[in-house]
């Protein structure tokens, strides 16, 4: 389900940067695309644009149409307006929906830091991939959406699960790797949701967290698991039917009509085993071959070798 394709111009100006350990504060976010394509990669359909920040956990998405240049940006801007604290930087794949003039001409002109990780090393984006998988992936599946309705429900179920994840899911956060001989130990902080961390940050504006607080104090968890059900359930019914690979019905090729094949049943009959078992075999109640009324021969246990 991988789509991205490496782009080719612009490189030189995007320095790579493999890791973020020496962030400190709010405001410098991972981002990718994750391909809603079902079994086919063919013709547009829909990604989600996922942005994490890696200091604080916090998590936005927005459904895209295709992987246009134009398109993401308008993505990122609206997940610029939507971010509690000022956008600082971004860091992404080496794909060419992100290696471009407009994303690089944005990031110049509000003075965004923009780097992108090594090719073929997802290690580098390693926040971004976790959340793929358990914020997009886990939720939304490998179905194929390709309209604007499905863009709709999708842009609005991630409006109620960036409150509920935000704001109410705690999560761990990696505080250092040691190695002790052959095994690497990981240590985590305390869970904290990516709230209580913006509210712990003191980069952050206190007009925001002020915000932020009264969103926290009048929002119901459970009113919005239920909503995010209803917005599940919705989706499921906007999901398009692609076709197995092969050539369609009535198509020709070379003097040859395709037609479809009839589907063959997959329970054994007399006719099919009678080339492996013998003529005169039939189907017991049990759906056990036997010849002439009997089970079949009985089976002999092999002989033991002799290793001597």
């Amino acid at each position: 389900y991988g789509t991205t394709r490496p782009g080719t111009l612009l490189k030189q100006l995007v320095p790579v940067k493999p890791d973020h350990w020496d962030v400190t504060q709010p405001g410098y976010l991972e981002i990718d695309l994750v391909s809603h394509s079902g079994a086919s990669a063919a013709g547009e359909f829909l990604h989600t644009l996922d942005a994490v920040d890696i200091h604080t956990g916090w998590v936005e998405r927005q459904a895209v149409m295709g992987k246009g240049q134009h398109g993401i940006l308008q993505a990122l801007r609206t997940i610029e307006q939507q971010l509690p604290f000022p956008l600082r930087g971004l860091d992404s794949d080496n794909g060419s929906e992100f290696i471009n003039g407009h994303l690089v001409a944005f990031c110049r002109r509000h003075r965004i830091q923009f780097t992108r990780s090594r090719p073929y090393k997802k290690d580098d984006n390693a926040h971004v991939e976790q959340k793929n998988w358990t914020h997009v992936r886990k939720l939304i599946g490998w179905d194929r959406y390709e309209t604007l309705e499905a863009q709709q429900a999708l842009n609005a179920l991630y409006a109620d699960l960036r409150l509920f994840q935000n704001l109410f899911q705690p999560s761990l956060k990696l505080q250092c790797k040691e190695r002790r001989g052959s095994r690497l130990l990981r240590r985590y902080d305390a869970p904290q949701t990516p709230f209580a961390r913006v509210r712990a940050s003191a980069a952050i504006d206190a007009a925001k967290v002020a915000a932020l607080e009264r969103l926290f104090q009048h929002t119901d968890p459970f009113v919005l698991a239920q909503r995010i059900g209803q917005h599940l359930d919705r989706l499921v019914t906007l999901r398009s039917r692609v076709s197995l690979a092969g050539p369609r019905s009535g198509a020709r090729w070379r003097g040859w009509t395709f037609s479809p094949r009839a589907p063959q049943s997959r329970v054994a009959s007399a006719e099919t085993l009678a080339p492996i078992i013998g003529p005169g075999a039939t189907i017991g109640s049990a759906g056990k071959a036997t010849v002439g009324g009997n089970a079949g021969p009985t089976p002999h246990p092999r002989p033991g070798k002799n290793f001597k």
